[in-house]
């Protein structure tokens, strides 16, 4: 048996969005699990139940109404599902096996013949599989330019002159890797005068820095396995909705007929990671604001794409829309081309070369070496996803590592 308000039943809390519908602060609800207790044991911590399935009495009828299959009840997965929902303000939370999982889901929730708009720049994985998946199932993306001010807008007007309506329209803010900032509130009321609805991918910025449902987003998409475990030891993928209404019925019910759902580990892991939340953003962020800045003067370094950097075209939009930081990812293009990017890379000590993001440790990734060509992805580019180690030795490496070029 666990103790959880129930924060739907709580007033709104006027004022700062710091502060949560049950008065604590968003990094109180984060560190408390969203007040998890056992009464039975007086445990803070969830156990990890392993069972996959769950008895029944002798009319048959579930001992639990909530625990029928682990396939969608998991008794693992409520815990890390609300504290996911009080930190975003959301409606709904549905875990996923990965975040790639919990992007296709919404995807294919609009079925055949749909009309999907998605950013020109985006994580490749998602970039890939939608072309995929559109040629397979007779969907029709159209791209816009998510560093262009106002292509959003002239899509959707020339989709509109044609008679088309797009059922969703896709941002990913900051994107990655080039790092480009798109409004939410000014986009969401475009999408809405268009009939569409708004997912917003927040795993770059996490919801200490920016909640996108706030912002008039409808669904909020994460890569759970980055900022919000933060360990780099589980892979999860959440959605969440402002709403529930039939479209995230359907996300649902594509969960649920898929199978992609997150094992019981995985949730637990996410659970305990996201504890910490608000100390590893905090510091990846302030982190990664230095190490920018310093890449910003450096001799070797023909461009640096941060949001916090006054020079970046986001830089007025982010400081509006993220709260307290700009995040932990930046990337950076150094001076020559692929063989002196790939050398810098070679020549880090305390840096590691590794795919991925949002973990305490520090990763640097060569993204050409990964990334499809028709991604654009420059070979002189490196992505740099910054930790929590000490300053001053991120930064040492960086500079003896930049000097072998």
């Amino acid at each position: 048996m666990t103790e959880r308000k129930d924060v739907s039943e709580l007033p709104d809390v006027a004022g700062p969005s710091q502060v949560a519908h049950d008065g604590n602060r968003y990094e109180t609800l984060a560190v408390k699990a969203s007040h998890y207790l056992d009464l039975q044991t007086g445990a803070v911590v969830a156990p990890i139940h392993t069972a996959t399935t769950f008895a029944r009495d002798d009319k048959y009828r579930l001992l639990n109404a909530a625990c029928a299959y682990s396939r969608d009840d998991s008794p693992s997965y409520p815990i890390a599902e609300q504290t996911l929902s009080d930190l975003e303000n959301a409606d709904g939370c549905c875990l996923f096996s990965s975040g790639m999982a919990a992007i296709s889901s919404v995807m294919r929730a609009f079925g055949s013949g749909a009309n999907l708009v998605l950013p020109e720049s985006l994580y490749w994985g998602v970039f890939s599989w939608a072309k995929r998946f559109a040629e397979k199932n007779d969907i029709r993306i159209h791209f816009y330019d998510n560093a262009g001010k106002d292509s959003l807008q002239n899509l959707l007007s020339s989709l509109q002159e044609q008679g088309v309506r797009p059922d969703l329209v896709w941002v990913e803010t900051p994107s990655n890797p080039f790092l480009h900032v798109t409004d939410i509130q000014a986009v969401s009321s475009i999408v809405h005068a268009a009939g569409s609805l708004l997912c917003v991918d927040s795993t770059a910025a996490s919801p200490v820095l920016t909640r996108p449902l706030d912002l008039g987003a409808d669904f909020v998409v994460h890569s759970a396995t980055k900022y919000l475990n933060g360990h780099s030891d589980a892979l999860c993928g959440a959605v969440l909705t402002k709403e529930d209404n039939a479209t995230w019925q359907s996300v649902c019910e594509e969960r649920h007929l898929s199978g992609a759902v997150a094992g019981n580990l995985e949730a637990w892991l996410l659970s305990r990671g996201m504890r910490t939340l608000f100390l590893r953003v905090g510091r990846a962020s302030d982190n990664a604001l230095r190490i920018a800045e310093f890449l910003d003067g450096h001799e070797k370094v023909d461009k640096v794409h941060y949001p916090g950097l006054p020079s970046h075209p986001g830089h007025d939009i982010a400081c509006r829309q993220m709260n307290g930081g700009f995040g932990g990812l930046l990337s950076f293009e150094v001076i020559g081309g692929e063989d002196e990017a790939l050398a810098v890379a070679g020549a880090l000590q305390l840096i590691t070369s590794a795919t991925s993001l949002g973990g305490v440790e520090t990763l640097i990734e060569h993204r050409a070496s990964v990334e499809p060509p028709e991604t654009g992805v420059p070979g002189a580019l490196l992505r740099l996803a910054v930790g929590i180690e000490q300053i001053d030795d991120l930064l040492a490496d960086l500079s003896q590592a930049l000097s072998h070029i």
